[in-house]
């Protein structure tokens, strides 16, 4: 395999690829070539520093990805570490790759749900998320060229089919469904098409073909428009529901045989009852900006409730810490670690959703129907200097308190009120805010609204257009 000429030099990242999760950019602008080896360097430096073990790679489907696993691959091995190279397929099967070979960490180059110029990398520490500091020592190590030597090696271990067949492993039977499928051309499709190939009733496969210019619509299943493909043939061929996936198939969406969405925190309640049913009192956990009716639900199903932060990373460590068996984000990550592993895996999620629903007597439509129906708006994120989006929240906070408002301060702040609740937060990945309400009556979301505005407004910032 052939070297990098720049093997020993210091590197330094462009300053905005480095984030929160992960590390992500434009190709030819932000993002190189050379990066990507100095991600593979800097990496595999800290796993030999840390001991010994195997270190698993694996890329998502878009143009510029085999040539960055083929860089991080070299800058693994210049550092002596043993590299797996489990090859073409979703983020979750380089999760599942390194837990079930228990290796000293993983990388995955994906960029996600983001437009095909884009890429990045996903990493693990073992079987731990890493990210915020990480990345932050992951970058110093590489400016200060601060790297280990060696001779590594690396081996070609495929991992689809063990993947799907353990996702298949949780499916017990039941009545046959009728389900569309779209992987959006993302990096699932091919995991997609063979989980539906093994699972009985009726599959309609959409855009399973692994494509990096994503030529069907944008491979983000929490925008409404990126579902009308689905929702069409959902109501077209009259089936039971929809799935979506992301580009690199670590979140989900659903749409039920009305063509209406279930969101993150509506299928959790379905999957919660699962959970709770053969585990009473488990800790469910959900991010802040999920619905109060879910953290309801969970309790009145004798369920332990927790609301945590939003992030990916931070949702998995708090399930170790925790020992919680079901976690979900409204962005559509879901996290079982009743009979998996605890990471993020849409195709699994998707998996123990039809297993619910096929041994249930109601639809999904008639499932969604059942739930409270409390009105909100939908996630809203407007421009905020990165240097100031973390200060407003703090004023915002501040000022609720001293008067004395119902504060929870998890994650920003999220207001309860007689009304309902609002929510303000600063995004980890953006220089933005985010902010939702929700309400019980039409009046109440107003008013809601409008203390959000206030405060805002406060602030000294623009608020967003509702």
């Amino acid at each position: 395999m052939k070297r990098r000429n720049s093997r020993g030099n210091p590197h330094k990242f462009d300053a905005t690829i480095l984030r929160e999760y992960d590390i992500r950019g434009v190709v030819g602008d932000t993002l190189s070539v050379s990066d990507a080896y100095a991600v593979g360097r800097a990496f595999g430096s800290g796993v030999r520093r840390g001991g010994s073990g195997a270190v698993c790679v694996g890329y998502d489907g878009r143009l510029s990805s085999p040539e960055m696993e083929q860089a991080v691959v070299e800058g693994l091995m210049d550092c002596g570490v043993e590299v797996v190279r489990v090859g073409l397929g979703p983020t979750p099967m380089l999760y599942f790759a390194v837990n079930v070979l228990s290796a000293a960490g993983g990388i995955m180059i994906s960029g996600s749900h983001n437009p095909p110029e884009y890429n990045g990398f996903k990493i693990m520490r073992g079987a731990k998320p890493f990210y915020g500091e990480d990345i932050l020592k992951l970058g110093g190590i590489a400016s200060a060229g601060d790297y280990e030597y060696g001779a590594g090696t690396a081996r070609i271990e495929p991992m689809l089919d063990r993947y799907v067949d353990r996702i298949i492993k949780d499916f017990p039977g039941g009545r046959d469904l009728k389900v569309a499928w779209d992987a959006g051309n993302g990096a699932a499709g091919e995991a997609m098409a063979r989980v539906a190939a093994q699972l009985p009733g009726v599959h309609i496969l959409l855009n399973e073909k692994i494509d990096g210019e994503f030529p069907a619509h944008h491979p983000d299943p929490t925008v409404v428009e990126n579902l009308e493909q689905l929702r069409g043939i959902v109501l077209e061929q009259h089936c039971d529901l929809g799935i979506a996936f992301d580009g690199d198939g670590d979140r989900i969406g659903v749409i039920d045989s009305e063509g209406e969405v279930l969101w993150g925190d509506q299928l959790m309640v379905i999957w919660a009852a699962d959970v709770l049913a053969a585990n009473p009192g488990a800790t469910i956990i959900a991010d802040v900006k999920a619905s109060q009716v879910l953290f309801d639900q969970i309790a009145e199903m004798g369920g332990t409730p927790l609301m945590w932060r939003t992030g990916h990373s931070l949702i998995k460590a708090k399930m170790a810490e925790t020992g919680a068996l079901l976690s979900g984000e409204m962005s559509g990550h879901i996290f079982f670690a009743d009979r998996y592993f605890g990471f993020d895996d849409a195709l699994y999620a998707a998996v123990r959703l039809l297993a619910c629903l096929a041994n249930r007597d109601d639809t999904l439509a008639e499932i969604r129907k059942s739930l409270p129906q409390l009105l909100h708006t939908p996630e809203l994120r407007f421009p905020c200097l990165e240097e100031r989006k973390f200060i407003v929240v703090d004023e915002v906070r501040s000022r609720l308190e001293e008067a004395g408002a119902n504060v929870t301060s998890i994650d920003g702040v999220r207001v309860l009120t007689d009304d309902g609740w609002w929510l303000l937060r600063s995004s980890n990945t953006q220089d933005a805010l985010v902010a939702r309400c929700e309400a019980d009556t039409p009046q109440g979301l107003t008013r809601l609204k409008a203390a959000l505005v206030e405060q805002l407004v406060v602030s000294g910032i623009e608020p967003p257009d509702f």
